[in-house]
């Protein structure tokens, strides 16, 4: 079978994940081959502990006036053994979605909050809320280098479409005008229609 993404040295079991994931993106969004595109991946920080990344897999979700992108990747990263005396190479297989926003958001870090973000924001209060969006500002975590940028960009709008995302364990990031979602997770074919949802979603009001 001709496989519309790279499986050489892949187990049969990423096959028919990434297999399936297509597919189900394939009904439901308009999406196409990209050919060769260098997204810059290495300028996230998200991406910074791997080794290298290889794109397996890259499609563009057609949208009027602005394209955005689903990708299928390999990481590569060194893991220390549970007893700590030695260190093995290792790869993951994730689901990531890309989009062009028109606005300049500076550098943006946006990921579900835990109970240590809570509790580290008492002693050092560097999380950027929304006193008028308590709903979002309990929700999620949000990192920013460019607070006036950030606070005009991450409009109510944009924290709408953050809050409808029924996946619970994603990241998302952004670099001045690229964003970036997903997790290190192998997504499933509904995790990665939530994922194409919100960027086709953002690209029509970012």
């Amino acid at each position: 079978m001709d496989y519309p993404f790279d499986t050489v040295g892949l187990s049969g079991e990423v096959i028919d994940n990434f297999h399936d994931i297509y597919k189900t993106l394939k009904a439901k969004f308009n999406i196409q081959f990209t050919g060769d595109i260098n997204f810059h991946l290495e300028d996230f920080e998200i991406f910074r502990q791997y080794l290298d990344i290889n794109v397996r897999g890259s499609f563009v979700i057609k949208h009027f006036g602005n394209d955005c992108y689903i990708l299928f990747l390999e990481t590569h990263y060194k893991h220390s053994t549970m007893q700590g005396h030695g260190i093995t190479e290792r790869y993951e297989y994730q689901v990531w979605a890309l989009a062009y926003l028109k606005k300049d958001f500076g550098r943006v870090m946006i990921r579900r909050e835990t109970l240590a973000d809570k509790i580290l924001e008492l002693i050092h209060p560097i999380e950027l809320d929304f006193a008028e969006d308590k709903p979002f500002s309990d929700t999620f975590y949000v990192l920013v280098n460019d607070h006036q940028k950030a606070v005009s960009a991450i409009d109510r709008n944009f924290r709408n479409a953050a809050m409808d995302i029924r996946h619970d364990d994603f990241t998302i990031e952004i670099v001045n005008h690229t964003l970036i979602i997903g997790s290190r997770e192998m997504a499933s074919p509904e995790k990665a229609t939530y994922l194409a949802d919100f960027v086709t979603r953002v690209c029509s009001i970012c």
